[in-house]
Formats: structure tokens, C-alpha cells, sequence
């Protein structure tokens, strides 16, 4: 069962996802790209769909990073909280023995 923090890190991302695919038409280019792709356009070609899918490929990455990065270091940080409960927990049953 996911708890709350997974279920707001997966619909974050989920998030990020979709917007990702759904924008396809951000003119998101230098001035100099941006007159190379419509001059293609203009002549038949494709490589301005090419140039703007890349653009978004580079933009998204770094945050996809950043999240692999901050989900993993929450994960081995929330396994060692539980580790130190369960460390506690038998010493203070030991201390309790003696």
C-alpha cells in the first residue's frame, strides 16, 4: 500500500509526464533554430517536429534526475528511520530483561 508521500511523489511525476507528451508545440528554440526549422517547414521538411521533441526531451530530463535522486535518497532514508526504531525497540526490551 502506497502512503501519502509516494502517492503525491507519483502524481507529481505522473504530472510531469503527461505535460511532457502534451507539449509538442512549445516554440521553445533560440532565434536562430527557431528561422532554420520554419524555413524546413516551410519547404516540406520535418525537422522542426524533430528540433522541438528534442528540446523537450533535454528540458525534461534534468528533473526526471533530480526526482530519481530525491525518491531514492527518501527511500534509504525512511528504511534507516525504521532500522533505528527496531534497533531501539530491542534495546529497550533487553534493558527491560535484565
Amino acid at each position: 500500500m502506497m502512503t501519502n508521500n509516494q502517492k503525491i511523489l507519483f502524481s507529481l511525476f505522473a504530472l510531469m509526464l503527461v505535460f511532457s507528451f502534451l507539449a509538442p508545440e512549445l516554440n521553445a528554440q533560440c532565434p536562430m533554430c527557431r528561422m532554420s526549422a520554419e524555413s524546413n517547414m516551410a519547404n516540406g521538411g520535418t525537422a522542426g517536429r524533430g528540433l522541438n521533441s528534442g528540446i523537450l526531451y533535454m528540458l525534461a530530463m534534468p528533473y526526471v534526475i533530480i526526482g530519481t535522486v530525491a525518491f531514492i535518497w527518501y527511500r534509504n532514508r525512511k528504511k534507516n528511520k525504521e532500522e533505528e526504531q527496531r534497533s531501539e525497540a530491542e534495546t529497550a526490551l533487553s534493558d527491560r530483561l535484565v
